[in-house]
């Protein structure tokens, strides 16, 4: 093992989520630079390196140092305390203001830092503010460098390690040591795999109880993902054994701490043995568990509470209100504002052009009349927003409706802080997944009116359940559904090839109405992948914007069914963000580039920025020195620390799931047969309806004979129907 000791003058390639490094050393006494490869945690320009490691020689770049191990230390010489400084190690110094420090104090710079931060008062620019950074910022590097080190040395990112350093601060690495689960259960990001692989590198017997235990709650997670609000119990072990590799006796035994402990439900539904597999035992996260039953004890106490206020009489309400909308609602309209008005709980649902805004417009005439306070409501910002525009009345998201606060511990309203209102209307309901639906119904006072209205024939919410299938199949609720497509909207073959698919027929495609441009759907004939691709591209960067006026970026969105593939999101954002934003200034995130003016969408729900899983964004700027991005969700600035940029991906192309609840002026969708796994009629329909003004479909005919023929929907793994019949 060869020693070598220099001092990073650049850094060609690092990793951030491996540590991989590629640098330039220069090393006392050469005169060329010395090339070395290796994992490296967070290398900075001017640090010192000792390291151990062999000589190699590349095919291609030469001879480089392989490092096995290293230690780091401190730069010594000025110039060296300039290059550590002004690489951006600590927010708030960047190369000009290190520049003037290190010219101020000279060699004795880092020891001032350390030990005599108010001295940097000295400094024309630094003040106290500036100072309490710069020394917070040095005191968190020592003490994260010191975790990275031992937790790279447990094959844990560089990125991971200040997620758990920030979590836990000088407790990091003595938690860590006593239970790598914790990881998984406290840390966003770091998921079971994780906490799996530094455990046994640590010494955790595989068939450990703390091992069996995070392992169950990973599986359930991960099926709640997939839309289960709870999963049967002998299934349920063999997705355990699956995961885990070790005997079912253990993963009983785990599952049975795990019930004493409150954090499972275990529920005998042997009452309807036809409803699932044999051993009638459902197991639920606990959370899971608790909003399912109280979906349905709220709506049990709304429908025995009296209506608050006077009843009304609806047929002459209808008449006055024909008249103030200057409409002739159809029979159907009619009954569906009948009920809602005479209905504690009701639903409204039906597809598009079928009058649904129509019918929110009046009853909220009509209730305002009576000075009924109204509030209206979406689980998006798009969506909330859509329902503003179209009603003349302020329209929130569910989250703000709540006054969602994560400092004081979540939704401040509630059972003991009702909302202030007689109505609440909700727009895109099928959206709502079980949490959000409990914590909504607890806020509604018990003599108010419920109206939920959405298109139950969407794809259900991304978050676990299929809330207003089960309401609307319990058949304890009144349902108005609506089928007939209005005049003007059957001028729209967006609109009538929607529910054509619907209906399991192939839409019309009409290619005379498609040359002479009298359509606002058209299907392009494309059966190569890489010629899918370049289609879309062709189309989104230019075809589109020169026909048609829309902008690229903020108008244009393509909608795909699948993550993976030549037209799958990843690859399509890639050759998008090529195309559409070629910039030179990127930051990389794992395998993400990101740069200024990038269309990105957040993936989680993050409840301290008030940013939702599915809202998309433009980036603003990205701030190296302060290791910032600043990126603006329906003109609001949110700032992202680099460590945060795993809840960002690029949103030139998203799954059609993640584009519920929104509409843009345009939409491009590839269906090819290579999707035929999540080929349904559902996303379909749901993708088509995405679009406003223009729908292009790129693809082939026998593909989307497959999605519409393709009715059945992947099975979700909820009581809420059986509940709500039991009341």
């Amino acid at each position: 093992m060869i020693e070598l000791t220099g001092q990073i003058e650049r850094i060609t390639y690092t990793s951030e989520e491996t540590g991989y490094t590629i640098a330039k050393l220069k090393v006392q006494g050469q005169w060329d630079l010395v090339t070395i490869v290796g994992n490296i945690l967070s290398p900075t320009p001017g640090e010192i390196l000792t390291l151990k490691g062999e000589w190699v020689r590349h095919a291609k770049y030469g001879e480089q140092f392989k490092v096995q191990s290293y230690q780091t230390a401190v730069p010594a010489t000025v110039y060296g305390i300039r290059k550590y400084l002004g690489s951006g190690l600590i927010k708030g110094l960047g190369p000009k203001m290190a520049e003037r420090i290190v010219k101020k104090f000279g060699k004795r710079t880092l020891d001032v830092i350390e030990h005599q931060t108010q001295r940097l008062q000295e400094i024309e620019g630094i003040g106290k503010k500036r100072i309490a950074l710069i020394q917070q910022a040095w005191q968190d590097q020592k003490k994260i460098r010191e975790v990275m080190l031992f937790l790279q040395s447990h094959g844990v990112s560089t990125g991971y390690a200040t997620k758990i350093y920030q979590t836990y601060r000088n407790r990091s690495i003595a938690i860590v040591q006593q239970n790598p689960f914790r990881l998984c259960m406290d840390i966003s990001g770091i998921g079971f795999k994780i906490a799996d692989r530094i455990a046994q590198q640590i010494g955790f017997a595989k068939n450990s109880e703390l091992r069996a235990e995070a392992g169950i709650i990973y599986v359930l997670t991960n099926l709640s993902d997939e839309g289960h609000i709870f999963y049967p119990y002998t299934l349920l072990i063999e997705a355990c054994q699956q995961v885990l590799d070790i005997d079912i006796e253990i993963i009983q035994t785990a599952l049975g701490k795990l019930f004493q402990a409150g954090r499972i439900v275990v529920e005998d539904l042997n009452e309807h043995p036809d409803y699932f597999e044999p051993n009638h035992k459902a197991v639920y996260l606990k959370k899971h568990h608790i909003c399912e039953t109280g979906i349905v004890n709220r709506i049990q106490m709304i429908l025995q509470v009296p209506q608050g206020t006077k009843p009304i009489d609806v047929a002459k309400e209808i008449k006055r209100v024909q008249k103030q909308l200057a409409i002739q609602p159809a029979d159907n309209q009619v009954v569906a504002i009948k009920t809602a008005l005479q209905s504690k709980v009701s639903i409204i649902t039906g597809g598009p052009g079928t009058g649904k805004t129509t019918i929110i417009q009046a009853i909220l005439k009509i209730m305002q009349r009576h000075r009924l306070r109204v509030m209206l409501a979406a689980p998006t910002g798009r969506a909330a927003k859509r329902m503003q525009e179209a009603t003349g009345h302020e329209a929130k998201t569910i989250h703000r409706l709540l006054d969602f606060s994560m400092q004081n511990g979540g939704f401040q309203k509630n059972e003991t802080a009702p909302l202030n209102c007689d109505a609440l209307i909700i727009d895109e309901a099928s959206m709502i997944d079980t949490y959000l639906m409990f914590h909504l119904l607890k806020a509604v006072p018990l003599p108010a009116i419920v109206i939920l209205v959405g298109d139950v024939n969407q794809l259900p919410s991304v978050g676990p359940g299929q809330v207003l299938r089960d309401i609307i199949n319990s058949g304890q609720i009144p349902v108005v559904s609506l089928a007939e497509i209005f005049r003007q909207a059957k001028t729209s073959a967006i609109i009538t090839n929607a529910h054509r698919i619907n209906q399991g027929e192939f839409p019309i495609i009409d290619p005379t109405a498609q040359k002479d441009a009298k359509t606002d759907f058209y299907f392009i004939e494309q059966e190569d992948p890489e010629r899918v691709l370049g289609t879309i591209l062709e189309l989104v960067s230019n075809r589109i914007p020169r026909r048609f006026g829309f902008e690229a970026i903020n108008e244009i969105q393509v909608l795909t069914p699948m993550h993976k593939g030549v037209v799958g999101a990843e690859n399509l954002n890639v050759a998008l963000q090529k195309t559409l934003n070629p910039g030179d200034k990127i930051i990389t995130r794992g395998n993400l580039n990101f740069k200024p003016n990038d269309k990105v969408m957040q993936i989680k729900n993050n409840y301290d920025k008030l940013v939702f899983n599915g809202d998309i964004g433009r980036i603003q700027s990205i701030n190296s020195e302060d290791k910032t991005v600043s990126i603006s969700f329906d003109h609001r600035k949110i700032q992202y620390d680099f460590a945060d940029l795993n809840e960002i991906v690029l949103a030139y192309a998203i799954s059609v799931h993640k584009s519920q609840g929104s509409e843009y002026p345009a939409v491009v969708i590839p269906v090819l047969t290579q999707h035929y796994i999540l080929l349904q009629r559902n996303l379909i329909y749901t993708a088509v309806t995405r679009g406003k003004y223009l729908v292009v479909v790129v693809g082939t005919k026998k593909a989307l004979h497959i999605g519409i023929n393709n009715s059945k929907t992947k099975k979700r793994y909820t009581y809420l129907q059986q509940r709500l019949k039991a009341i």
